[in-house]
C-alpha cells in the first residue's frame, strides 16, 4: 500500500537519529537496513513514495547521517541510473533535482568525480527542457560545490549554452544565478567571458530575461570588487552583504541575491 510506504519514509530520519545515538547497541543497523530501503524507494512506482524517499534522503545527508562510502556506492549510482539518457522522463527530472540539491552537502571530490560529468550532460539534454531548467536554476550551487578550477574548465561552456537556450525560461534562470557563477570564477574569466555574456542577457529579446538580468546587475558588478576595500561578501544563504573591511572575508555563495541596495559606494569595478 503506497500510503504505508510513504509513512515509513517519513519515519526514517528519526529512526536514523536514534540509531546514531545508540550506535554501540546497533552498530550496523542503519547502513544494513535503512539505507537500502531509502535507495530502493527512490525508484518506487508511486510518485508520493518517491517524493517521501527523496525528502528522507536529503534530511539524512543534511544531518550527515550517511557515510561517504554509502553515498558513493549506494546513493550516487542509483541517481546516475535514474538520470541516464534512456531513463524515464519523470524519474530523470526527479533525479537531477536531487543531484542539484545534494551537491552542497557532499565533499567536493565526490561531486566532481561522480556527479559533475552527469550534470554537464543534463545541461545539454535536448529531450526535456525541464531537465535543463533545473540545471540552470541550480547552476550557482554546482559551481560553488566544485570550485573555481572545475567551474572554468567544465561548467562555464555549459553555462554559455544555457544562456543562449531557445527557451526564455532557461535564459532567465541563468540571469538570476549569474552572480553566484561569477563569484566562483577568476577575475580574468569574469572580465573576458562573463561580462560579454551578461551583456547578451541584458539585451535579450525577452523582457522577462532582461528584467532578471537588470536585477542581477548590481550583484554581478559586486563580484569585481576587492572585498578588502569594499567589504562585500556572500552570506551562507546566498545574499549579498557588507562587513567592515578590517575583518577577514570568506565567501560561500549558494543562490544569487537581488538585493542590490547592499552594494557599497566604495565598490570599484575593474
Amino acid at each position: 500500500e503506497p500510503t504505508v510506504r510513504t509513512e515509513l519514509m517519513e519515519q526514517i530520519p528519526p529512526i536514523a537519529v536514534f540509531l546514531q545515538e545508540s550506535r554501540p547497541k546497533f552498530p550496523t543497523a542503519f547502513f544494513e537496513y535503512l539505507v537500502p530501503i531509502v535507495v530502493r524507494y527512490l525508484t518506487d512506482v508511486n510518485n508520493q513514495v518517491r517524493k517521501a524517499g527523496q525528502e528522507a534522503l536529503l534530511i539524512l545527508l543534511e544531518q550527515d547521517l550517511i557515510s561517504q562510502s554509502d553515498i558513493e556506492n549506494k546513493v550516487c549510482p542509483i541517481l546516475l541510473d535514474l538520470s541516464a539518457p534512456d531513463s524515464d522522463d519523470e524519474y530523470k527530472v526527479e533525479a537531477v533535482n536531487i543531484i542539484c540539491k545534494m551537491a552542497s552537502m557532499l565533499s567536493r571530490a565526490t561531486v566532481e568525480h561522480m556527479l559533475l560529468p552527469r550534470f554537464c550532460e543534463l545541461c545539454s539534454d535536448g529531450k526535456l527542457f525541464q531537465v535543463r531548467k533545473i540545471c540552470a536554476a541550480n547552476f550557482g550551487d554546482i559551481c560553488n560545490a566544485v570550485g573555481q578550477e572545475a567551474t572554468e574548465r567544465l561548467l562555464i561552456p555549459k553555462f554559455f549554452e544555457l544562456c543562449s537556450d531557445s527557451v526564455w525560461g532557461m535564459r532567465k534562470a541563468c540571469a538570476e544565478c549569474f552572480m553566484a557563477v561569477s563569484y566562483t570564477t577568476s577575475p580574468e574569466v569574469r572580465r573576458s567571458k562573463l561580462s560579454p555574456l551578461f551583456i547578451s542577457l541584458i539585451s535579450d529579446t525577452c523582457r522577462w530575461v532582461r528584467q532578471a538580468a537588470f536585477q542581477s546587475l548590481g550583484p554581478f558588478i559586486s563580484t569585481f570588487a576587492n572585498p578588502s576595500s569594499a567589504g562585500l561578501y556572500i552570506r551562507e544563504d546566498g545574499t549579498l552583504s557588507i562587513r567592515p573591511p578590517v575583518q577577514d572575508v570568506n565567501s560561500n555563495s549558494c543562490q544569487p541575491s537581488n538585493n542590490i541596495t547592499l552594494i557599497s559606494s566604495s565598490t570599484n569595478a575593474t
